[in-house]
């Protein structure tokens, strides 16, 4: 089995940050979110991996490289335009093949065992009735957002469809399908959609009407499109309650650390408390501060005469003198600073390379 994983696409939601970003690089509990849907398919066993990429193709290469980094092997796959999903996998058809693949949302986090998802579909392909393509379901309270789909009495999927304005169901798609090389033949059927793209929906439904079987699975754990600050830092928070207490930095004996807290090696906490669980990168300085939970700092930032709360911090940032920041997604070296008088609290998303004087 391969791996498909999408790290094309412009991320207009999260910008200014991904004006210089991959959105699938941003950090969440200071790792880039791309890193942990491979590391999801390196655990269930798929080492061989094509990742779509799209105008952030140098960043992408650069921080993945080959792929030996985390025991699997990367091929790149070149998409001159976000032109959907299905379009993804008509690009991928020479390095698929005839292999059974899955295809991954690279900004998506899920907690579900994707071990599991795969065994589940293995085993279902060697009974009576095999299916071609199995899809994760999530209820959802806004299924307006997502592509939904419809069940029949006995869970049967009967139809797909994008985004509805009356939607059938509360049952959304989570970002992870697999597929067997049926689907190869239902790409190449379909047509673009009102908004010009090849729906992977629409593809599903091909499938459908050709009377094939897909099967569906109910996710039973937590699930994040990270392309909005809100659920970035929900992902942030819900990554950095899986910590385990970690000190191999500098922690003097005016400071305290309080729960699960990771401070790595180069990093130096002076005359602070940092209040788990959050994770202090290598290299960063944090003095005189107080960094609560559910934040991140990454590697070389410098924490001075501080409060934060609930961020994410990017490499080399400062945050100098600043009551309280919380909420909030720092890009990388930007100097966010007080000026003469006293802010109330803050709440950012500021990109790189960025200097705020707060007045």
């Amino acid at each position: 089995m391969k791996a498909l994983i999408l790290a094309g696409g412009a991320g207009t939601r999260l910008r200014p940050i991904t004006y210089t970003r991959a959105k699938q690089l941003v950090p969440v509990a200071n790792r880039p979110i791309l890193f942990y849907g491979i590391d999801s398919m390196v655990a269930a066993g798929i080492t061989d991996i094509g990742v779509i990429v799209g105008d952030t193709a140098a960043e992408v290469r650069e921080a993945l490289g080959d792929g030996s980094g985390f025991g699997a092997s990367i091929t790149y796959l070149p998409q001159d335009a976000p032109l959907g999903l299905a379009h993804c996998v008509l690009i991928a058809r020479d390095f698929l093949g005839d292999d059974d693949f899955v295809m991954y949302l690279g900004d998506n986090l899920l907690e579900q065992d994707l071990g599991a998802f795969v065994d589940a579909f293995e085993t279902a392909q060697g009974g009576a009735d095999p299916p071609v393509a199995q899809i994760l379901l999530k209820q959802v309270p806004d299924p307006h957002r997502f592509g939904i789909a419809e069940l029949d009495g006995d869970g049967h999927v009967v139809s797909l469809v994008e985004k509805p304005q009356d939607p059938p169901s509360d049952l959304a798609l989570v970002g992870v399908y697999l597929f067997d090389p049926t689907i190869h033949e239902a790409v190449r059927a379909i047509a673009p959609s009102e908004r010009g793209e090849l729906e992977i929906t629409d593809a599903i439904q091909w499938l459908i009407d050709a009377g094939h079987r897909v099967r569906t699975e109910l996710l039973t754990g937590w699930w994040i499109d990270t392309g909005k600050l809100t659920p970035l830092l929900e992902a942030n928070r819900l990554l950095l309650e899986k910590i385990e207490p970690r000190i191999d930095g500098k922690v003097d004996d005016e400071s305290t650390i309080d729960g699960r807290v990771v401070v790595e090696e180069g990093a130096e906490v002076v005359g602070s408390t940092v209040r788990g669980p959050a994770v202090i990168g290598a290299g960063a300085r944090v003095i005189d501060s107080f960094v609560g939970p559910f934040s991140a700092i990454g590697p070389d930032c410098q924490i001075v005469g501080s409060e934060i709360e609930h961020s994410v911090v990017m490499e080399g940032s400062q945050v100098l003198h600043i009551p309280r920041l919380g909420d909030s997604l720092i890009g990388r070296e930007t100097v966010i600073s007080r000026s003469r008088r006293r802010p109330a609290s803050l709440r950012l998303m500021i990109g790189d390379h960025c200097q705020v004087d707060v007045e």
